[in-house]
């Protein structure tokens, strides 16, 4: 069985989802950044931590893509053009949309107050509202970022989406907030995000 160690108010939720969506057995630890359990797994204190056979998996797209491999669900095959455009996919929203929202964070919370610089989620969110753009035109027909399966950046985007509402930037393309309503509204997110 997996442990999942991270708060679900992190990146944790995106494997808790993940593993939902697997139907797979996992026990939650929500253990807070940089507390004793974490940086004992992860040196860097952050979470999630996956620990599987005592093997302990950091970073949350690492640990999600890791996961859909294993399983061969929500991913598309190594070595094929498909999987090439959907690890294109997850490394823009980890460019356009994660770190925007990470950056925003650390000036907002992270770093020590004296090191905050208050007015660069200004230019922030000027960057996310012209990824949102950008992303309208790569999102497939379907109900899904590539079209008719899920795959792990919607798991993504539907988090930094969650993310963006509670930090206060806006979702300003229309195709993007009724998809974020859809993924938002399936039961392995609802039931990821009760722990």
């Amino acid at each position: 069985m997996y442990t999942v160690i991270g708060s679900t108010q992190s990146r944790t939720a995106r494997v808790l989802w993940m593993l939902e969506e697997l139907e797979q057995p996992y026990e939650h630890v929500p253990a807070s950044p940089r507390s004793p359990g974490v940086t004992n797994l992860n040196p860097a204190g952050k979470v999630p931590v996956l620990v599987e056979d005592g093997t302990p998996i950091t970073d949350s797209t690492a640990i999600i893509q890791y996961l859909a491999d294993k399983h061969g669900a929500l991913t598309y095959p190594a070595g094929t053009l498909d999987r090439a455009r959907q690890d294109s996919l997850t490394q823009f929203l980890l460019d356009e949309f994660d770190a925007a929202l990470w950056m925003a964070a650390r000036h907002s919370f992270i770093l020590p107050e004296e090191l905050r610089q208050s007015a660069v989620k200004d230019s922030l969110k000027w960057e996310f509202g012209n990824s949102q753009k950008t992303l309208a035109q790569r999102m497939g027909d379907g109900p899904f970022l590539m079209g008719a399966e899920m795959t792990v950046p919607d798991i993504i985007l539907t988090h930094c989406g969650v993310w963006a509402r509670t930090a206060k930037f806006p979702i300003t393309v229309p195709k993007l907030g009724s998809y974020l309503e859809r993924m938002q509204a399936r039961p392995a997110f609802q039931r990821a995000l009760a722990r």
